[in-house]
């Protein structure tokens, strides 16, 4: 009798615990797709539908308007909300059930995927530079090969940061999202190569940024999952802030009845093409914050009439301040890339043993990424053996439709007999300083298809000094 009875009072919880989570199995996929309650999809947006309202109107409105929700979009959300109402716009989706994004053995799958809704989103700069751009909440961290290092403490100080300030925030970000990495084997080797070539001395594990051989931090737990940006939102205040995703901001829009204009709100779109309208509150110090990265936050500027004269006259867009230097100084810093092909599996591995030199070069390694004759046929974006360095293609023709048409055509000699670019090593040298920088022009008004597009990022001498930097290693 008494076992009947512990029987029942067993299923008696479990049905309890069923019809608890029943109206989320009914109506909740977005509750488990976007992982928090204030994230939500940019067509559920209406003027009546936030709870922060400004006194004299009756349309939605916030104290901080952050467009971008990346890398540095996120921790500034999740911060700015424990004071003040906070809107967060993302064009892209969530990174929570991107099984792209989330495993480290999908990381160049990701790269790979150039459909409208990747996290990923690949172009090629007129100088023929293959790269790629975050479309995603979470940024570059979603993307990114997953190294953590704190900064080298002589450019805060160029930078005229507060150092204090900077050392007291890293550990709220490494708590939350950064994990040391369980060495693979190609990586032990290479922090060997690099001791012996006389990259040291040997620092082990740490944060810091030190000349010699380290172990850096990683977004990537020892189970292979990555952690991104966008989980560092699990520190807000969620009864202060709104996320939508999805949504593609065209422009700020300003008051212009005062001396300077004024920020006031902007427009969006959400993925069905409907567009909306989200304003600040009457607070002097609300703001409307622009976290697009390098190239999206230019491209907004100048979308909302806020650049050179010319660029903004070229397309027909209404200048609401004149500053030529929007779009101006932009610079990457350049990379060369060694692949080695081999005949026998090797682990994969992301950058986790790095080498810092006093001449300003930084060397890094991967393992595992490519492809072979039973992979998917397609590119896989810059880490690709098949189309970086090897590219037959003259950096002036580089468009993605030339890259995917030259692979294809190339395709039955990438692979010689007994090796495999599936299993290629693949060593980077990157240098700190580019020592030329270029401009981010406007090709089209359009938000949504249009694009700022990088002209030239550095010039034949850089190029020149970066093969001989690879070349004496």
């Amino acid at each position: 009798m008494a076992a009947f009875l512990g029987a029942l009072k067993k299923l008696s919880i479990c049905l309890i615990l069923w019809l608890n989570t029943l109206p989320f199995l009914q109506g909740g996929s977005d509750y488990y797709e976007f992982k928090y309650p204030f994230i939500k999809r940019a067509s559920s947006f209406w003027a009546s539908s936030s709870s922060f309202s400004s006194s004299n109107t009756d349309e939605a409105s916030y104290d901080y308007i952050i467009v971008g929700g990346g890398t540095a979009g996120c921790p500034l959300a999740a911060t700015l909300s424990q004071n003040f109402s906070v809107l967060v716009l993302e064009r892209g989706g969530v990174p929570f059930s991107n099984v792209n994004v989330s495993f480290l053995s999908n990381f160049h799958i990701a790269l790979a995927d150039t459909s409208p809704t990747s996290a990923s989103q690949p172009f090629v700069s007129t100088d023929g530079v293959i790269n790629a751009r975050a479309r995603v909440l979470g940024g570059g961290t979603c993307i990114n090969a997953g190294f953590y290092t704190r900064a080298n403490s002589g450019f805060i100080r160029r930078v005229g940061w507060d150092e204090r300030l900077v050392n007291e925030s890293y550990p709220w970000v490494e708590k939350q999202i950064i994990h040391q990495p369980k060495l693979a084997q190609w990586q032990g080797a290479f922090k060997d190569s690099l001791l012996d070539v006389g990259v040291s001395p040997y620092n082990g594990f740490t944060y810091d940024h030190i000349h010699g051989t380290k172990v850096g931090g990683t977004l990537f737990d020892r189970f292979g999952r990555r952690h991104t940006a966008a989980e560092l939102l699990a520190s807000a205040n969620p009864k202060m802030l709104t996320v939508l995703v999805y949504a593609t901001v065209q422009k700020v829009l300003f008051d212009q009845t005062g001396r300077r204009p004024m920020a006031m709100g902007v427009i969006f779109k959400d993925e069905n093409g409907n567009q909306h309208q989200a304003f600040l509150t009457n607070n002097r110090r609300s703001e409307v914050i622009l976290s697009c990265g390098a190239i999206g936050t230019p491209q907004m500027l100048m979308l909302s009439g806020i650049g050179p004269k010319a660029e903004l006259n070229k397309l027909n867009i209404s200048m609401v301040l004149r500053n030529e230097f929007v779009g101006k100084g932009m610079a990457d810093n350049p990379m060369n890339s060694v692949f080695v092909p081999t005949n026998r599996p090797v682990e994969q591995s992301l950058i986790q043993t790095v080498g810092i030199t006093k001449m300003g070069v930084y060397i890094e390694s991967s393992s595992g990424f490519g492809q072979s004759q039973d992979s998917i046929r397609c590119h896989h974006g810059i880490l690709s053996a098949e189309i970086g360095q090897l590219s037959t293609i003259p950096p002036k023709q580089r468009t993605p439709e030339a890259i995917q048409v030259s692979f294809w055509k190339r395709l039955p000699g990438l692979f010689p007999r007994g090796t495999s670019t599936w299993s290629t090593p693949t060593s980077m040298t990157t240098l700190q300083l580019p020592s030329t920088t270029s401009t981010t022009h406007m090709i089209c008004s359009d938000a949504l298809t249009g694009s700022a597009w990088l002209p030239r990022l550095y010039n034949q001498n850089i190029s020149q000094t970066s093969q001989g930097v690879t070349n004496q290693l």
